[in-house]
């Protein structure tokens, strides 16, 4: 079934990497240029099949997921969704997630690299008069987002038009559309549809069952989606703040920090590492937060970044583009932030805001 999609993205120009024996992604098309361009004027499409997809269903579903994360799911209701971030309990970050609710069952799409921890993190905290179940549907279905300004009007050539103007992460499960397979019958299963392209990019999540990858590729690139690789999304991703798990999302720092405020209630009662974050809100004590940095130079993420003699931050990513060199790094409060003009050994940088943590 996956393989099917793999031999279609590489009869259309895509290069692969493998992240585990049993997960592949695609670079690049070759296209970069246009993808990036699609992203602005268009529509780009890329496979997030790679990314984590875990099912926590049963009665108390709502319940376990509002103690072992940032965000109110309480307030929830079938067709709504929310990011959220999961903690240690030192209130360190390990993942920021999206979460869909339907109708029996909360839907987590998260980060590649943090599926099996998150797994078994959730697994340890289920206690035995928990109505819980978890469910790992990573390689049972596949995950492909589209960004663009043009991803509304795509949709809705394939008949799909209920989610415009929703807000984020507003979601439905699409039957007997064009963007599914038909069976013997005739009849075509559902691709759940959710507002959000996983960026500031305007856009949509689609999930489907891993039988139809192949169908659903083809039917949103022969609608006129540029497809795009995962060196595209990496850029976008720097550019545009997401904070990622190994580069801004580790030990080191906290949600706050991550300036990741719009997915913490701070009234929803205990969860795990709400109590340093309920005691850095209310003191002010946050000392650092994530910025972009433009560079005049090529710089190693991990590079200190200082003012005169003075160590203000550090880089986390970095990435080159056709307009130049860019990163995301943490830098001290005190020292400020727009604007702020900063070194990186040999390398001039200026702070400027980001469009993922300005939302």
């Amino acid at each position: 079934m996956i393989q099917e999609l793999h031999d279609i993205q590489a009869a259309a120009g895509a290069t692969f990497a493998e992240l585990t024996t049993a997960e592949t992604v695609p670079v690049s098309f070759g296209n970069d240029g246009a993808a990036i361009a699609a992203t602005k004027q268009g529509v780009a499409l890329y496979d997030r099949t790679h990314w984590g997809r875990i099912q926590i269903s049963d009665s108390d579903r709502l319940r376990f997921l509002h103690n072992q994360s940032t965000n109110n799911f309480n307030i929830l209701k079938p067709g709504q969704g929310c990011d959220t971030v999961f903690l240690t309990s030192t209130a360190r970050t390990i993942d920021l997630a999206t979460a869909y609710a339907t109708e029996d069952a909360v839907l987590l799409l998260v980060s590649p690299n943090r599926r099996r921890q998150l797994l078994e993190l959730l697994d340890r905290y289920i206690f035995p008069m928990d109505s819980v179940e978890l469910t790992d549907l990573t390689d049972t279905t596949i995950a492909f987002s589209l960004l663009g300004p043009e991803s509304t009007q795509l949709l809705a050539k394939l008949g799909v038009s209920e989610l415009e103007n929703q807000p984020y992460a507003t979601h439905k499960t699409i039957e007997n559309s064009p963007l599914s397979p038909p069976d013997q019958e005739g009849e075509r299963g559902g691709v759940r549809v959710a507002v959000g392209s996983g960026l500031a990019t305007p856009g949509y999540t689609l999930i489907a069952p891993a039988s139809d990858a192949a169908h659903l590729w083809k039917a949103l690139v022969k609608a006129g989606a540029v497809p795009m690789g995962d060196r595209v999304w990496e850029q976008l991703r720097i550019e545009q703040g997401r904070p990622a798990p190994d580069c801004e999302l580790t030990d080191d720092y906290n949600p706050l920090e991550a300036r990741l405020s719009n997915t913490i209630s701070y009234d929803k009662g205990c969860y795990i590492g709400q109590e340093t974050i309920a005691r850095l809100n209310t003191y002010k004590g946050v000392k650092q937060e994530l910025w972009g940095v433009e560079l005049s130079g090529a710089v190693a993420p991990g590079t200190i970044i200082t003012i005169g003699a003075e160590k203000v931050g550090k880089l986390t990513s970095f990435v080159q583009t056709e307009s130049g060199f860019f990163g995301l790094a943490y830098i001290r409060t005190k020292a400020g932030g727009p604007g702020l003009k900063v070194q990186l050994g040999e390398i001039a940088g200026e702070v400027v805001n980001i469009p993922f943590l300005s939302l």
